[in-house]
């Protein structure tokens, strides 16, 4: 198939829409479902992105997407008893490598994985489809699916969820062109092959990086590498955190994926865990109480009224001190960015949220004073020469 019809474009008034090939065959198959125009690009991108996880890490990879970002993205491996319970992972799914990798990524972020399209580096196997028919999602892309996972997923949506099969050994054209206003831009593809090289040039008085950590920032910047820019990505053991996409200042991303990713470290309090949920709460629902709870807006859960339709038992404040105390137990997180840190404030909000290791291309004017920085934290950094931008 060269060309596929579309129902529209990003928009219902955007008519006529459709996505073609100029030479060759379109590289996916649609197995279920009739996807749109944003969940091709979701699709495509998200691909891009395990694919290079996978290839970087040689761990299972998945992706969640929204808005040509990704929420959340990760490795396939094993899961805490913690973390199942605040991803919320059946005991009775036999957890699989890329099962694991799936919950991570939508796990991470949840607010935002809410309808999301979700990629997986490898054939999606029973345990994934499994986690995937439980979540509220627009659809899926991988290189295959086992008979156990097609008919889960054809089930979802009444038969109309979107299940996409990709040519893994598809190799896209050297050059790549867009229209904007009648205008075509063209460029070539960004090749750029992200490995634990890259990580080479470590800047600061601090040297030495674990495999973990390198491989964490490797996660950080092949996430990034589809995010739309500006972006700043923490990870931690093999899973991005918190994801800041699209921001003009490059503080206002380093704050925003910074407050995403504290409040990830906070879904795994005490004070969290222990929130006793009224029987039948939708999954939704129960995210959005939670992600209230732990905000400057809880009394909108716990006043009267209110709390008796989300909890059992009314729960205690999760005062600023307590998630303070709780917050300062985060260490050992990665941070990548897909441009120079401009000034020293970034490495400070990196730091609350703890951060010990950063790769960054380097090259601001200001180099200086965000290596003093680091240096006062006892981070290491590395400067990778290589921008990042996505758009």
């Amino acid at each position: 198939m060269k060309e596929m019809e579309l129902k529209y474009g990003c928009n219902p008034n955007q008519k006529p829409s459709k996505v073609f090939m100029e030479e060759g065959e379109i590289p996916f198959t649609v197995l279920c479902g009739k996807p749109g125009y944003i969940n091709l690009l979701d699709a495509l991108n998200g691909w891009q992105l395990v694919k290079e996880l996978k290839e970087a890490t040689g761990l299972p990879a998945a992706t969640s997407f929204k808005h040509v970002s990704p929420a959340g993205a990760a490795v396939g491996l094993p899961l805490s008893d913690t973390l199942k319970q605040i991803y919320f992972v059946d005991d009775t799914i036999e957890m699989t490598p890329l099962a694991n990798a799936y919950a991570r990524a939508r796990g991470a972020d949840r607010m935002s994985s809410f309808g999301d399209f979700i990629s997986l580096s490898d054939v999606c196997d029973k345990a994934t489809a499994q986690l995937i028919a439980k979540e509220v999602s627009d659809g899926v892309i991988a290189p295959g699916y086992t008979e156990e996972a097609l008919e889960i997923l054809k089930g979802k949506r009444n038969g109309n969820y979107n299940v996409i099969q990709i040519d893994p050994d598809y190799v896209p054209a050297p050059i790549e062109r867009k229209q904007v206003y009648g205008v075509t831009f063209e460029q070539g593809r960004n090749e750029l092959k992200i490995d634990t090289d890259l990580l080479s040039n470590v800047v600061t008085d601090k040297k030495d990086m674990t495999d973990e950590q390198k491989r964490d920032l490797m996660i950080a910047l092949i996430t990034l590498k589809y995010t739309q820019s500006n972006s700043v990505c923490y990870v931690k053991d093999g899973q991005a955190i918190g994801i800041g996409a699209g921001q003009q200042s490059r503080i206002h991303c380093t704050r925003l994926a910074g407050n995403k990713a504290d409040i990830w470290w906070l879904r795994q309090a005490p004070q969290v865990l222990g929130l006793q949920f009224v029987d039948g709460i939708k999954r939704a629902d129960r995210d959005n109480a939670i992600d209230v709870y732990i905000s400057d807006e809880y009394m909108d859960v716990l006043a009267d009224g209110a709390w008796e339709k989300i909890f059992k038992v009314k729960p205690a404040v999760f005062t600023k001190e307590e998630q303070k105390a709780w917050l300062e137990k985060n260490t050992d997180v990665a941070l990548g960015s897909d441009a120079f840190f401009p000034f020293g404030d970034n490495i400070e909000r990196a730091r609350k949220s703890g951060v010990t290791v950063i790769a960054q291309p380097g090259g601001s004017i200001r180099d200086d004073n965000v290596i003093e920085t680091c240096n006062k934290f006892g981070m290491a950094m590395s400067f990778t020469g290589i921008r990042l931008f996505h758009h």
